[in-house]
């Protein structure tokens, strides 16, 4: 079968595929790693509404990706909060920032609420 007669099948079954041009890179991202196409050559398959993505290319490369940690904040309760502001004479927000910089370590917090005066 010639490319002609194919494309003209293809027309008759609501198919196009076209070229797209000028892409530079084509990026693959998954949770875990990156797939990075150079220099790619991409034809975009429409077929009823759907567009399928054909990629080649000269140089594929794959990087493992670092894991973000999530961060983990402390859940602070807020007995431990006027507990610290009472103690130290001192606001509730700035009682709560104590704690968070201290990891909820009650006598850390105080003891630096109390060195800054």
């Amino acid at each position: 079968m010639s490319p002609r007669q194919a494309k003209r099948m293809m027309q008759r079954m609501g198919m196009s595929m076209n070229p797209m041009p000028d892409v530079q890179e084509v990026i693959l991202r998954t949770s875990r790693k990156e797939i990075v196409v150079e220099n790619p050559d991409v034809a975009v398959l429409d077929m009823q509404g759907q567009k399928i993505f054909q990629v080649t290319g000269e140089r594929i490369t794959e990087k493992e990706l670092a894991r973000a940690q999530p961060e983990t904040r402390a859940t602070i309760p807020e007995e431990d909060i006027r507990l610290v502001a009472d103690q130290t004479g001192k606001s509730i927000e700035a009682a709560q920032r104590a704690l968070e910089e201290t990891g909820g370590d009650l006598a850390k917090a105080i003891l630096l609420l109390q060195s800054e005066g």
